[in-house]
């Protein structure tokens, strides 16, 4: 939705059909399997009909895909304000790779169901997120590409390679990160930050 003579997106309120059907998919999901979780139970859940999920829904893949790519979107979003703006690069890339750690944390579930699930996705849908996710990393990428033509990052390592590394670790957060855990999402955000500087330095 967006608002009228603009492109900025509005948030759907928190009881709109489609944060219904997001939610409780992503509940059954979780509890049950994405294989395992028919429409019909989607849309009871949810509480409304199966008209209305087609409504905003062409498919059961396509709730999979949005619970993700809602996700993705918006660390896309902030990375591209971060990226586009006037501090210092060191404290923009700083930024950028806390910035992700933090809202990986905070949709730890959705991020979960949907990386167990993404190969039942039909090859369309699967091709569609990995050419987003690959944007999502090549605007990260320029970041630490611009440092090292700059010379304040060391050139010695392909930035391909550390920007990998640096999001291997992230995508692992899943299998270990706990919230009732001794460090906070953002006390991780910023060692996870502070790793990646420090493999940078010259």
């Amino acid at each position: 939705m967006t608002e009228a003579g603009t492109d900025k997106a509005v948030p759907e309120p928190e009881d709109s059909v489609p944060r219904r059907l997001l939610s409780v998919a992503t509940k059954l999901f979780a509890d049950k399997g994405f294989d395992r979780t028919s429409v019909q139970e989607i849309v009871v859940a949810a509480g409304v009909t199966k008209g209305a999920m087609y409504h905003y829904f062409d498919s059961k893949d396509d709730l999979l895909s949005e619970i993700y790519g809602r996700v993705l979107r918006a660390q896309t979003e902030q990375l591209e304000r971060v990226a586009d703006g006037t501090a210092p690069l060191r404290d923009r890339l700083r930024t950028a790779a806390a910035d992700v750690v933090v809202s990986s944390i905070a949709n730890l579930d959705d991020t979960k169901i949907f990386m167990r699930s993404m190969h039942q996705l039909t090859p369309e849908k699967q091709k569609a997120v990995r050419a987003e996710r690959r944007r999502y990393h090549e605007r990260f990428r320029a970041l630490v590409e611009e440092g090292q033509r700059s010379g304040e990052f060391r050139a010695d390592q392909p930035a391909e390679l550390v920007v990998d590394f640096f999001f291997g670790s992230v995508h692992h957060l899943g299998f270990w990160y706990r919230s009732t855990g001794a460090l906070t999402a953002r006390e991780v955000a910023d060692h996870f930050a502070d790793l990646l500087l420090n493999s940078l330095r010259p």
